[in-house]
């Protein structure tokens, strides 16, 4: 793993990379707020986990700055890359604090999360502007997609007349040995 790096400079929220994000990977803007990820949410003191995405394999999605997450998860989101997965820490001041959020989390609990962060994208009724080059770029994946499987499906279709010929070649000079042989028996 990474280096503990403290986003709030009390040790209230500290972010560990166990994997970093491609070079070229975006992550939230002011145009970009509204991020999907998939986590783990872990009891410091006792390792029990408290909430998870991964057993059914679902997404959370939330706004950053919006209020509907703990203050940590705001901080530490804005930090990171698609693709990046990273452990949050969370003192209780920057989660749920003194009230905790029973019955799964006591009272000035300190949680551990690992989050990855899946996608970034614009917030519903967004300017058409972000929309439409959000989806100019998925167009763009899109045919890059479909380039790839096409030439694929063209190098399959190569490798298949390769065999084809392959096989008509071995078969005719069989069948030139079976009459080339016949043929020097009946002659004699």
């Amino acid at each position: 793993m990474g280096e503990v790096i403290d986003l709030t400079g009390d040790g209230g929220v500290l972010k560990t990379i166990i994997q970093k994000a491609k070079p070229n990977a975006t992550g939230p803007t002011e145009s970009l707020p509204v991020v999907d990820v998939h986590y783990e949410g872990v009891l410091a003191e006792t390792g029990e986990v408290f909430d998870t995405t991964r057993e059914d394999n679902s997404i959370f999605t939330f706004e950053l700055g919006a209020g509907t997450v703990i203050k940590s998860w705001d901080i530490a989101l804005r930090t990171m890359k698609i693709g990046e997965i990273a452990k949050i820490t969370c003192k209780p001041e920057y989660a749920y604090g003194s009230a905790g959020s029973p019955p799964e989390i006591p009272p000035d609990a300190t949680l551990l999360f690992e989050v990855e962060l899946v996608a970034c994208r614009p917030r519903k009724g967004a300017s058409l502007g972000s929309v439409s080059n959000e989806k100019a770029r998925l167009e763009e994946l899109k045919k890059q997609r479909e380039t790839a499987a096409a030439l694929k499906e063209e190098e399959k279709k190569k490798r298949e007349e390769a065999k084809a010929a392959a096989a008509a070649r071995v078969q005719a000079k069989l069948d030139a040995k079976k009459n080339h042989g016949k043929g020097k028996g009946k002659g004699k």
